[in-house]
């Protein structure tokens, strides 16, 4: 079941949607999953939102089986919306995310500060592989492993893109794609060890992300990691190398 197709469903059963094996990450849903649902449950507040522009999202629980999200508007201005919703599983509240939506408007401030990267070319096709059927990975191509435990390396990036994307709008596909690296902590493991993200915030540097065959460079950096918790960078940039997302992720670590 693909995304377009969850996201469906949940539109037509009254904001209760079921999680696919294929769409998990051990116990609970993958974190992209999750909050690509509280997106399109954010967007039934109003049939006139702006474009995304911002948003934070709080992994409280596992998420599995079945889901249900209740969203709510909590403002909207001349030019800005914001929602919170709430996604609750058989465990009770997994997920509450607050998004902003906003127009743009007319500023005398311009800058861009963000580094420019040499990034490798976007793979061919022959060189993409895919995660097990059981496993989130599944629904993505991606050219190499993602992680080498033992290395030290806490610097993770790569391409990645869904396998199945036809009908998603940018913003939602970004939701999908963003969070699909493993945390940054876990290149400095020896052996596996659970993890486990407890909050990403995000901002959107373009009202329409694009790219070119659904290729997205993903990057997630780690910066700090003491008493069970790490702090992460995070980007994500289309396949011309430019930026569309900049992100931020706290990590529990339970190695």
């Amino acid at each position: 079941m693909n995304l377009v197709d969850i996201l469906a469903s949940l539109r037509a059963n009254d904001l209760t949607a079921q999680i696919p094996s294929g769409w998990m990450q051990g116990r609970t849903a993958y974190g992209g999953l999750s909050s690509a649902i509280a997106l399109e449950a954010a967007r039934t507040v109003a049939d006139d939102l702006p474009p995304l522009k911002s948003g934070q999202i709080a992994f409280v629980g596992p998420i599995a089986e079945q889901v249900t999200a209740t969203p709510r508007l909590l403002r909207r201005g001349k030019n800005t919306a914001f929602v919170q919703v709430e996604l609750e599983s058989q465990g009770g509240i997994g997920l509450i995310g607050s998004f902003i939506f906003m127009n743009g408007r007319d500023s005398d401030i311009a800058f861009d500060h963000i580094p420019s990267l040499d990034l490798p070319p976007v793979p061919a096709d022959d060189e993409t592989r895919t995660g097990p059927a059981e496993f989130f990975t599944s629904q993505m191509d991606y050219p190499d492993k993602r992680l080498v435990l033992g290395e030290g390396n806490v610097h993770l990036a790569n391409w990645h893109r869904l396998r199945e994307r036809d009908g998603l709008d940018g913003a939602t596909e970004l939701m999908a794609i963003a969070d699909a690296l493993p945390p940054a902590a876990m290149g400095a493991m020896t052996k596996p060890g659970p993890v486990s993200t407890m909050n990403w915030q995000f901002n959107l540097l373009t009202d329409n992300p694009t790219t070119e065959q659904g290729w997205w460079w993903v990057d997630a950096d780690g910066h700090q990691a003491a008493n069970g918790s790490s702090s992460q960078y995070m980007s994500l940039r289309n396949a011309a190398g430019e930026p569309v997302m900049m992100g931020m992720q706290s990590v529990a670590v339970f190695a």
